[in-house]
């Protein structure tokens, strides 16, 4: 018995010890998941002695920290909500200052009606004592370059101070736009206050500050330069005008910018440009004002104030656009005559009678008869009820008696919604000029026959491009081509020396040289250098053993090239890439410091042999002109079969590799002035996390992050399977394999198949929980227990939807073989392009038991005639050039009947889930709408959820939050034999949608709080 007691306390201690299963995230959980953001989340100091990050949660306020690389020292920000962090650190390294947003909360209540928003406000630290100082309600701020001896804070503007004070019709074009700037002394902690400044500039060194003055009234506005060093302010220029587009040299040997001022017989200001140089002297001001220059610059047009301004290399001459100058409408009334002035006390007019007696009227039923009458007021009674925040009404006829009409015209070169959309862009454009200061000389590059020029380094020629004759075709097919124009930037002359040069892609685009001698582009199957001296041109790539035809572009476009490296620094030669090896190509011919002809030279050996590609290069300047070939080049290696990545290093035409491993590795940074490399690291089942190595050869790289902080509190992936196998049409491919949280070997597991285009790159792609736009986020589904399958998709032309079937479904089958997958409980997703995979395959099979398809697209045929709304473009150029990978409908009516879901309709058996929202600029919603129609009208299972407002993807919070849930909830029912969502099983009425949502909102609410 005895025995018996000491078993039964044995195998109690033992479960005792056990530890305890981690739990799931949950979507209730990922609003507080915290983690560094992709953009501007990062830093490394000058001296590589401090990282600083920021953890940002999917809701709530963000925390900044800041880390000593060579030790454990770490300090902690609150910095509020953030969506685009803003941080730097002295040039010196010594004080790091960064931005403090204002809390969720207050954001939220800052929303609602008649509340304020609260201001942001500045944290300047010295790193060294961890010893901070704030400064409240800051715009902007800045160190001053390369000096690092001052702070300077532009303060948020308040009525007083000539920002523009709210309300309807309250801010004005002439309101001050200036505001207090503070500039911090950093040694003596002492502060200076400059007001009404509405835009600074520090030089690269520092030691200069430009300022533009803008007060109340434009009242001794102008443009200020303040010597860091000596503290003496200089007065360039004063007027009644704007000064704004302050724009520094490289060097920050100059200063350009921009000087506006009214004309009552125009609509927009009359501007002039100005220039600063010979800052080593005695400060020299350059004016080019066209209102003094009658003879060259063209009549009715003035300097744009929509494009900066900026110098030459050699502070010879200025660059700016010019635009269209519209005169102002005249006014129609007569003027006013002299009458006696009537003392009979009149009674006030009041307001917001007129709004009322409308608001009153029933016969209002639409926007139209609301303008009807607003223009029945009298003009006296108009004029009140603008004042209560209506439009004041002219004297003349109401616009609302004009026809709102748009005309469709067949030999439109772009679509009338195209226009719609670039409406803006197109009555702020500008055309490229220049001023030579030395000569005094006007000079027009672009006009409306050539309007695109683009200025080559050193400004010794530009590069126009012209696709006029091309266009109407290229927005009707998809394949762009365009005229080339030389132009010498020393007289102005332009010549055409390519003509309808065809475009399979912006890699294609012409290149110039570091030294703005030559171009590199693209024609046919190879790579030609352009001198633009000689004005000849040379075939590089002609004769080498590789071909730089990107072949696994699947695009119905011809022979595309792979993307050029770039031109090296004394541009001599061009680095290519063949798509495997990276290739030192000479531009021109020439010989050696050996004498040696120039010959091409493979710098990479083994890419294509071993399947490794050499992807990309690290730019660790960012100030660079070019890849210095003397300096050793870092780029970004990637097994296409193994998918290792890792980082290797070209020095002297050898390669080392420093970096390799079973992870996505890259970001490589380094420190400005210190030999301190930063670069990341990640797999599936860990976070990103940042490295720090004070070696060239990127060895014992030491963490200096802590990526995720809440990742081990929850169950996760246990690691992920390549699986390898053969399309029905012959082609090699591969697919990743998501292990579920708490797998065990031969168990198998519901699954979810997700897929768009080829993803299988993303095998060691940590996936941060987030609510996306599309409801899917594969760490979510592998912590909850689903095994998640991403095939690769490749595509034969007229085969769009076939080809996923040729590709997904061998492709799934070759995973089954794993024995991970649940045969019996496969489920399906994909969003856009992917929404339409899974729309046409549940028309070709029923191998799975649920689907869920985002934004799909469902009849080719109405969709190749339809609109992509975001752009204005019509879908016809994507079908015939870009992901549709179709001819016209015309030309291979059968090709889009085989390949719609729509004309398939009947064959569906699976469930479907579809998400499409009434304002998807990309897929429209008839095409939702279609599908829905055609299941529903044959009675089965779909349920097609709609957000109101809402794109092509979910953009608000709430949105996003209430799909991903509603999506794993309908997945657990079908894969899991968990309970049907009430939603799923019997809809919801429209009359009851508010309380649904509610007690949704409520569920989500209290899980979050608890």
């Amino acid at each position: 018995m005895r025995s018996f007691y000491l078993l039964l306390l044995l195998i109690s201690s033992v479960a005792m010890a056990q530890p305890k299963p981690k739990p799931a995230l949950s979507w209730k959980e990922v609003a507080a998941w915290k983690a560094i953001g992709s953009f501007g989340s990062t830093q490394l100091s000058p001296d590589g002695q401090w990282f600083a990050y920021v953890l940002a949660p999917n809701e709530g306020d963000a925390d900044l920290i800041i880390q000593k690389t060579a030790d454990t020292t770490r300090y902690t920000y609150p910095i509020g909500s953030v969506t685009m962090p803003q941080i730097a650190f002295s040039d010196d390294s010594k004080w790091i200052a960064f931005k403090v947003f204002a809390k969720d909360k207050d954001k939220k209540a800052a929303a609602k009606p008649g509340s304020k928003p609260v201001p942001d406000k500045v944290v300047l630290v010295e790193l060294s004592a961890n010893k901070k100082t704030e400064f409240d309600r800051v715009k902007s701020f800045a160190f001053n370059g390369e000096k690092a001896s001052h702070l300077a804070l532009l303060l948020t503007g308040t009525p007083a101070m000539g920002g523009a004070p709210a309300g309807p019709g309250a801010a004005s074009s002439d309101a001050a736009k200036g505001s207090d700037l503070l500039l911090y002394d950093l040694g003596t902690a002492k502060t200076q206050n400059i007001g009404n400044i509405a835009e600074m500039a520090f030089s690269k060194k520092g030691d200069w500050l430009a300022l533009a003055v803008d007060a109340s009234e434009r009242a001794g506005n102008g443009l200020q330069l303040r010597n860091m060093q000596s503290g003496v302010l200089l007065t360039m220029d004063s007027d009644k005008a704007r000064y704004q587009s302050l724009n520094w040299t490289d060097k920050g040997d100059a200063l350009a910018l921009l000087k506006s001022v009214k004309d009552e017989k125009f609509k927009a200001e009359l501007t002039s440009v100005l220039g600063v140089k010979n800052l080593t002297g005695l400060p020299e001001l350059v004016v080019y004002n066209p209102k003094a220059d009658s003879l060259a610059f063209p009549k009715g047009m003035t300097i744009s104030p929509n494009r900066t301004p900026y110098w030459s290399e050699d502070l010879s001459r200025v660059f700016f656009g010019i635009h269209k100058l519209d005169p102002a409408k005249k006014d129609d009334k007569k003027p006013a005559t002299t009458a006696k002035k009537d003392t009979t006390k009149a009674a006030k007019p009041n307001p917001a009678e007129p709004w009322a007696k409308i608001k009153a009227d029933t016969t209002i039923k639409s926007l139209e008869d609301l303008q009807k009458a607003l223009a029945k007021l009298k003009p006296d009674t108009t004029k009140a009820t603008a004042v209560a925040g209506m439009p004041a009404m002219a004297d003349k006829k109401d616009d609302a008696d004009k026809p709102e009409v748009t005309i469709w015209h067949w030999q439109d070169k772009r679509l009338q919604s195209r226009q719609q959309v670039q409406e803006s862009q197109d009555k702020n454009y500008s055309y490229l000029a220049m001023y030579n200061a030395a000569t005094k000389t006007f000079t027009r590059l672009a006009d409306s026959s050539l309007r695109t020029v683009s200025v080559a380094p050193k400004e010794l020629y530009a590069l126009g491009s012209d696709n006029s004759s091309y266009e109407l075709d290229a927005n009707l097919d998809g394949h762009n081509y365009a005229d080339y124009y030389l132009i010498d930037l020393k007289t102005g002359k332009r010549e055409k020396i390519r003509e309808k040069h065809y475009l399979p892609g912006f890699a294609a685009s012409p290149q110039p040289s570091p030294d703005g001698t030559k171009f590199l582009y693209w024609e046919g199957i190879h790579f030609f250098v352009y001198d633009m001296a000689t004005r000849t041109s040379r075939n590089i790539t002609k004769g080498l053993p590789t071909s730089f035809v990107d072949t696994d572009d699947d695009h119905n476009q011809t022979t595309p090239p792979q993307s050029p490296m770039g031109w090296s620094s004394d541009s001599k030669y061009v680095l290519l890439s063949d798509g495997w090896d990276i290739w030192q190509v000479p531009a021109m011919d020439g010989k050696d410091a050996k004498g040696k002809p120039l010959t091409a030279l493979n710098l990479t050996q083994t890419g294509k042999r071993e399947k490794i590609r050499f992807q990309s290069r690290f730019t660790l300047d960012p100030d660079e002109k070019g890849i210095d070939l003397k300096q050793p080049v870092y780029v970004r290696t990637y097994g296409e079969w193994t998918k290792k990545s890792g980082i290797s290093r070209i020095d002297n035409g050898k390669v080392t590799r420093l970096l390799w491993e079973d992870a996505s590795i890259g970001s490589l940074n380094k420190a400005k002035k210190a030999a301190v490399y930063l670069f990341g690291r990640e797999t599936f089942t860990q976070p990103r996390q940042y490295f720090v190595s004070t070696s060239a050869d990127l060895t014992a790289g030491k963490q200096v992050s802590k990526n995720a902080p809440a990742f081990d509190k929850y169950a996760w992936s246990p690691g992920v399977q390549l699986v390898n196998y053969v399309s029905d049409k012959g082609d090699s491919l591969q697919g990743a394999l998501f292990l579920p949280a708490g797998y065990e070997a031969g168990k198998k597991y519901p699954t979810i198949v997700y897929y768009y285009e080829k993803l299988s790159q993303t095998l060691h792609s940590f996936a941060n929980p987030a609510y996306s736009g599309t409801g899917w986020n594969p760490s979510l589904y592998t912590s909850n227990g689903y095994a998640v399958f991403i095939p690769d998709i490749v595509y034969k032309m007229n085969d769009p939807g076939m080809s996923a079937v040729w590709c997904v479904l061998p492709g799934v089958k070759a995973a089954l073989k794993t024995g991970v997958i649940d045969e019996a409980k496969i489920g399906v997703h994909g969003h856009s392009w992917g929404g339409y995979q899974t729309s046409f395959l549940i028309t070709q099979t029923n191998m799975f038991k649920a689907a869920a398809a985002g934004a799909p697209l469902t009849d080719m045929i109405s969709m190749y005639n339809l609109i992509y709304w975001n752009s204005g473009g019509a879908n016809g150029a994507i079908f015939e050039g870009s992901q549709g990978r179709l001819v016209a409908p015309w030309e291979n009516w059968e090709a889009y009947h085989r390949n719609s879901p729509m004309y398939h309709v009947k064959n569906v058996q699976t469930p479907l889930l579809m998400l499409h929202n009434d304002k998807d600029g990309a897929v429209d919603f008839t095409q939702g709408i279609e599908f829905y129609n055609a299941l529903r009208r044959q009675k089965k299972p779909v349920v097609m959820v709609q957000y109101k407002g809402e794109n092509h993807g979910l953009a608000k919070l709430p949105n996003r939050k209430d799909y991903a849930l509603r999506m794993m909830e309908y997945f657990d029912y079908h894969l899991k034999g968990k309970p049907a969502p009430e939603w799923w099983l019997k809809g919801v009425q429209k009359l009851d949608l508010d309380e649904h949502i509610e007690k949704r909102i409520a569920t989500l609410s209290d899980s979050e709080e608890n």
